[in-house]
């Protein structure tokens, strides 16, 4: 009778080639659907601005008005840690 171990074939290099990462494979993976969902995100912002122009203006003046507030929180921030304890006024800001 043949012993079970001597049936057994050596691994080859190709199959060795074909042992794949799970961790490497999960970043591919999870990369691909950043990518996939940034490009979404891009496509839906040029078929928006397309059809409606005035979402170009909104959408300058929100993000006019987010660099304003975080200036001013991270201003505020800054200025509390030189102050000591004494809270900072919040600056009031205006969508116009």
């Amino acid at each position: 009778m043949v012993e079970p171990s001597s049936t057994k074939l050596p691994p080859s290099s190709s199959d060795d080639a074909l042992e794949l990462n799970t961790d490497h494979l999960e970043r591919m993976i999870e990369t691909v659907e950043n990518t996939a969902v940034e490009l979404t995100c891009m496509a839906y912002d040029v078929v928006t601005l397309r059809t409606s122009p005035e979402v170009g203006a909104a959408m300058r003046q929100l993000e006019d008005a987010f660099v304003r507030c975080r200036a001013a929180v991270c201003g505020g921030a800054d200025l509390q840690a030189e102050l000591g304890s004494r809270p900072a006024q919040p600056a009031a800001t205006t969508l116009d």
